[in-house]
Parts: structure tokens; C-alpha cells; sequence
């Protein structure tokens, strides 16, 4: 059992490395990075160039607790984009580029991205 785990684990991690090895989010165009949980979603603008969050949030945000967006849905997801948006436009950011990690593009993240271009931010 033990091994069927591990084979899993090091499958998700190649396939993590497949997607950001060609990402790389500058301070004009930062990297939109998800991270998805069992409960929870967290998103994060990164700049790799100085080695810098500009911005994150997250389901298990003070703002979001003991609401509907606590949870991780695709109700979340879209809200989630719409506050990642403004802390980019509140950083002069216009465009990013999409980092889906290990994760399909699909259900939740088509959400989230779908919230992030309606609120202006291309990719």
C-alpha cells in the first residue's frame, strides 16, 4: 500500500514540474498560482523574478469565515478570483500568467479563471 502512495506522490510532483517549468511571472505579468486542498483554495500572485508574493488569499481568509465562501465550491472559486483581481489592480497588474500546478483545468479553476478575466486581468 505504502508503495502505491509514493508512486502517487512522485507522479503529482512530475506533473507539477511539467506545467511551472515553463511559467515564470515577472513584476509586469505575475504568476496566478492555485492551490487546492481537501477543504480549501488558496491563490497567490507571485513575482519569481524578485522571489515575492504580491498578493494572496484564500478560503480560510479572515474575510471569508463563517461565510458561504468558506468552503471549497465553485461559488468560492469565483469569489476568490474577483478579490485576487482587485489585489492585482491594486498593484498596476494587468495581466498574469496561469499557474494550474498538478490540477486539471476543469469544475473549480475554470471558475476561478473565469472570475479573474471577467474582473479585467488577461492570461
Amino acid at each position: 500500500m505504502r508503495s502505491q502512495t509514493l508512486k502517487k506522490q512522485e507522479i503529482r510532483r512530475k506533473r507539477t514540474l511539467r506545467v511551472r517549468k515553463t511559467l515564470r511571472g515577472t513584476s509586469v505579468k505575475p504568476r496566478l498560482c492555485v492551490i487546492k486542498s481537501n477543504k480549501h483554495i488558496q491563490v497567490q500572485l507571485i513575482d519569481d523574478e524578485k522571489g515575492h508574493t504580491i498578493g494572496t488569499t484564500s478560503t480560510f481568509a479572515k474575510e471569508f469565515r463563517d461565510t458561504e465562501f468558506s468552503k471549497k465550491n465553485k461559488a468560492s472559486a469565483a469569489k476568490l478570483g474577483e478579490v485576487i483581481a482587485e489585489i492585482a489592480k491594486k498593484n498596476q497588474v494587468t495581466a498574469i500568467v496561469f499557474d494550474r500546478g498538478p490540477f486539471k483545468y476543469h469544475g473549480i479553476l475554470a471558475a476561478l479563471a473565469d472570475s479573474v478575466r471577467a474582473a479585467g486581468l488577461q492570461f
